[in-house]
């Protein structure tokens, strides 16, 4: 398979719907896959950042004011002065407890959607990393604006929580919608997560996978992992649907793996949802799903 250096954005307009989860292990399979990885925090609340143990990073005074994302963002300075290791192959620039004023300087900054591309994705990509995943902020701004124009691709993430139907139309509808009248916006990948329940019965994760694998917009943006076609329902529905249950099933070692500040691969390679991240990380390389 020919693969070519790629950025990608996680992202979606609601929170809690395991975006900074998706992000850091994508990029960790990346990594694991191709050795030269970088994930970006980007999302003010700091999760990844802060999670993975760079308390001091996030909450940084050093230097010129200490904001490390304003001064590559907003002066140009080098990004590789501001990474620091997460594990072998894979990087993270972290967030910053001020992200926000980031936010509020690059509204009034000339060209200021396209700081991120040319300060940190351009320099890095295809020299340093052959992969960028930026963890996006769960609201609409100009740092999202940044993560759309710099990558030019997006994943999104869904639970089968309250909500996930707005937060998955306000996305198509509020971010992609907008972006694309602008720049070219490839959706790679719709990604269901932390299923736990049956899907032969009246269940949000039932209603969650069959709304993503009947929906023409969006079925074949849903990985092979999480993909049921047509005769696989009718095989659920009458009990002899034989093969995976889909999606990214929750299991107790990604949830350790977070409390433990490391990535699932770190954690317990043995998981057997690595494979679906590892899918995931396929999918970017390629630069679509393919069935």
């Amino acid at each position: 398979m020919q693969t070519e250096p790629r950025a990608v954005s996680v992202g979606i307009l609601k929170g809690g719907f395991a975006k900074t989860t998706t992000a850091l292990n994508l990029a960790r399979e990346l990594a694991h896959r191709n050795e030269r990885a970088l994930v970006v925090d980007l999302d003010d609340n700091g999760h990844m950042t802060l999670n993975l143990g760079f308390d001091d990073e996030y909450n940084s005074t050093d230097g010129d004011g200490g904001n490390h994302a304003e001064a590559v963002l907003l002066e140009g300075d080098d990004p590789r002065e501001y990474v620091v290791e997460v594990a072998e192959g894979l990087d993270l620039f972290p967030a910053h407890e001020d992200l926000e004023s980031v936010q509020s300087a690059l509204k009034e900054a000339t060209m200021g959607t396209t700081r991120l591309k040319r300060d940190l994705v351009d320099p890095l990509l295809g020299d340093e990393y052959d992969y960028v995943v930026i963890d996006c902020p769960a609201n609409r701004g100009k740092l999202n604006d940044n993560a759309m124009y710099a990558t030019g691709n997006l994943i999104i993430p869904l639970r089968p929580e309250n909500g996930y139907e707005t937060g998955l139309s306000n996305t198509l509808d509020r971010l992609v919608g907008e972006a694309r009248e602008y720049f070219e916006l490839n959706i790679l990948a719709v990604v269901p997560s932390d299923l736990r329940k049956r899907i032969d019965q009246s269940t949000r994760d039932r209603k969650l996978l069959r709304e993503i694998t009947t929906r023409d917009a969006i079925d074949h943006l849903v990985p092979n992992f999480a993909y049921l076609s047509e005769s696989d329902w009718a095989a659920v529905d009458d009990g002899s649907y034989d093969g995976d249950l889909p999606g990214i099933r929750y299991r107790a070692a990604i949830d350790d793996a977070h409390q433990e500040g490391v990535p699932l691969r770190d954690y317990d390679p043995e998981c057997d949802q690595l494979a679906a991240y590892d899918e995931l990380a396929a999918i970017v390389e390629r630069g679509e799903v393919t069935r």
